[in-house]
């Protein structure tokens, strides 16, 4: 499966992941990470499927963008991305830990991380991914 979605364009993808950060984060990013992310390209990388989204940020929110250099690379697999984005694990323990690997701007990489860890998601969010979860952990 891993060799199939590899070779998957990234863009098409990127677009989908890019309209669900948009209405999972929307208007509750703050005014610094929107405008210190302003122009730069995240590369989100789902280590384990061979996924990488590219995205970019704008003064409409987030955006696609075609595969290239990223200013910050975010790498993990696919359940330690639902366990971050159902707040059962830390990030930093997964960084400390190289379950989560992070490379490019530093700075930018903390400003997200903390920005992430000070929001609380969507109920949406957990209840799409609650059985996702149920499926892995049973």
């Amino acid at each position: 499966m891993t060799r199939l979605l590899a070779r998957l364009p990234a863009y098409p993808h990127s677009l989908l992941f890019a309209a669900a950060l948009n209405q999972a984060l929307g208007r509750r990013l703050g005014a610094e990470l929107l405008q210190a992310l302003r122009g730069k390209r995240l590369r989100i990388r789902v280590a384990d499927a061979g996924l990488s989204f590219f995205v970019g940020v704008g003064g409409g929110g987030f955006h696609a963008c075609r595969p290239g250099p990223a200013d910050l690379a975010i790498s993990a697999s696919a359940y330690d991305f639902l366990l971050l984005a159902l707040r059962r694990e830390d990030p930093d323990t997964l960084f400390f830990s190289r379950r989560l690997l992070m490379e490019g701007d530093t700075e930018l990489g903390l400003l997200v991380k903390n920005t992430l860890d000070a929001l609380e998601p969507p109920a949406w969010v957990e209840r799409l991914l609650q059985p996702i979860m149920a499926r892995v952990d049973g």
